[in-house]
């Protein structure tokens, strides 16, 4: 469910957000997709593989406590919450956490846009932290939005939002988009 959407049934978005989430996990499973079955495949079909199970999603995900809940064209959403192994010694959410879930979202949502054949790197990440997070304090989702994807670079704009719309974090990046190399 899109965060911008309120439930119909009078559910709180949160309670649709937890769905979406345990949805999410119960089909996903964390791992480095095999080449040769993406092979074929433009950005927007690995993405929609990744989200629907067919192929693993990195296990970084899992490791720091997000998972993919939503993939289309040049958007991508990924929801979590930081765990106490995630916590600066202030005991709030390392500033790492922020980078990592928002540079997934800002990443995948290029990723969505690339022919088969192209491939990405992150080259500038800049990460805007306006509000703390404690762990199990509230769920978030980092909202990727592509703005443009060119032969050689692509760029990207994320927000790290609350189900009541709080803005915990924002962001951008740079991608440099090369041509990838044919599995075998």
């Amino acid at each position: 469910m899109s965060m911008d959407t309120a439930p119909a049934d009078g559910r709180s978005l949160l309670a649709d957000w937890i769905d979406d989430e345990e949805a999410a996990l119960a089909r996903q499973w964390p791992g480095v997709a095999d080449p040769a079955a993406l092979a074929g495949l433009d950005g927007l079909a690995v993405m929609r593989a990744m989200l629907a199970g067919a192929t693993p999603y990195p296990p970084i995900a899992q490791t720091l406590g997000f998972v993919l809940v939503e993939v289309e064209r040049g958007r991508v959403v990924y929801q979590g919450r930081p765990a106490q192994s995630h916590l600066n010694p202030m005991g709030t959410a390392h500033g790492g956490w922020f980078a990592a879930i928002l540079d997934s979202a800002l990443a995948c949502a290029v990723h969505t846009l690339l022919p088969q054949g192209r491939g990405y790197t992150t080259a500038e990440l800049s990460v805007n932290i306006v509000r703390a997070l404690r762990p199990g304090e509230v769920r978030v989702r980092a909202i990727g939005e592509a703005l443009h994807a060119g032969r050689q670079l692509a760029t990207a704009q994320a927000r790290l939002v609350g189900p009541d719309g709080t803005l915990y974090a924002h962001a951008t990046t740079t991608c440099l988009v090369f041509e990838t190399r044919a599995p075998g």
